[in-house]
Formats: structure tokens, C-alpha cells, sequence
């Protein structure tokens, strides 16, 4: 015996608060990448990606990561991965060695100059984070530990 399904319920309207929040989010989400490249471009001749990759690298032990972790952790591809490394590997800021555990594997290493290079930087980018994104929530009334709560949960959720 089969048993019918009842179509699905059409999705709720987004009420006009949501829909600006929604719409909002994706300017956001578009245009605060974009601002901070070019602040760290203008005042560190470092692109966000390159400051990003330094900075992954900073906080791992002994500052260093599997190709592929780093790339997950820029939302990169594994080749565009591979070409910031090696812009980064041609300034001396970063190293490439085989994996001990895998011999295809490749990690990347944040040598010294690289982490004097991101610490050189981090002025600026603080600077362009509370400019274009903090300076503007100060006022509002909103628990920032909530508001990164809900934004990881959004972002691992597949």
C-alpha cells in the first residue's frame, strides 16, 4: 500500500526586518573582504590573502600546516593555495617541506621573516577590522560572543 505525500508547505516569506538583514549580510559579506584587501594593500603592500595565510600559520605548533588544512582554513582552492605559498615563498615569508607522515603531502612553514612580516601588518588590519566592521556595532546593543555564536554555527552547517 502506498502512501501519499502532501507537497511540501511553500517557505515563509521573509518579513521586511529579515529581508534586510538578509540583503545587508550579503553586502557584507561581499564588500568587508574587499575594504580590508585594500587597506592592507594601500598601508602593507599585503593583500588580505597573503596577511591570512600568515597569520593561520602563526597560531598552529611550530607554525606549520598541511597545504590542504591551509587552504581550508583561507577558503581556498588547493592551487590557489599553492600560488599565495608560493608568492609568499619568493619574499622569504614562507617555506614549502615535503610531509613526514606523507611523502606526497606538502606542509607550509612560517619562517621568521614571515612572522615579523604579519606582525608588521597587524596594525592595519586591526585597524581596517574596527573601521569597517567593530566601529560600526559599538553602539547596538548586541552580544558579540552570541552574534560570532550564530555566525560559526551558519558557517559549519552544510
Amino acid at each position: 500500500m502506498s502512501t501519499i505525500t502532501p507537497p511540501p508547505e511553500p517557505p515563509r516569506p521573509l518579513d521586511p526586518d529579515e529581508e534586510a538583514l538578509v540583503r545587508s549580510l550579503v553586502r557584507v559579506i561581499y564588500l568587508l573582504p574587499r575594504a580590508l584587501d585594500a587597506d592592507l594593500v594601500r598601508d602593507q603592500g599585503l593583500p588580505l590573502v597573503e596577511y591570512l595565510t600568515l597569520m593561520h600559520l602563526s597560531e598552529t605548533p611550530q607554525r606549520l600546516m598541511r597545504m590542504s588544512e591551509l587552504a581550508a582554513a583561507c577558503e581556498l582552492s588547493l592551487s590557489g593555495m599553492t600560488r599565495v605559498v608560493a608568492r609568499l615563498e619568493t619574499q622569504g615569508l614562507v617555506r614549502r617541506v615535503k610531509c613526514d607522515e606523507d611523502a606526497r603531502g606538502w606542509n607550509a612553514v612560517l619562517t621568521d621573516a614571515g612572522l615579523d612580516r604579519l606582525a608588521k601588518a597587524w596594525p592595519a588590519h586591526l585597524a581596517g577590522v574596527r573601521r569597517h566592521l567593530l566601529d560600526h556595532l559599538a553602539d547596538l546593543d548586541l552580544d558579540l560572543a552570541q552574534l560570532a555564536r550564530a555566525f560559526e554555527r551558519i558557517a559549519t552547517t552544510e
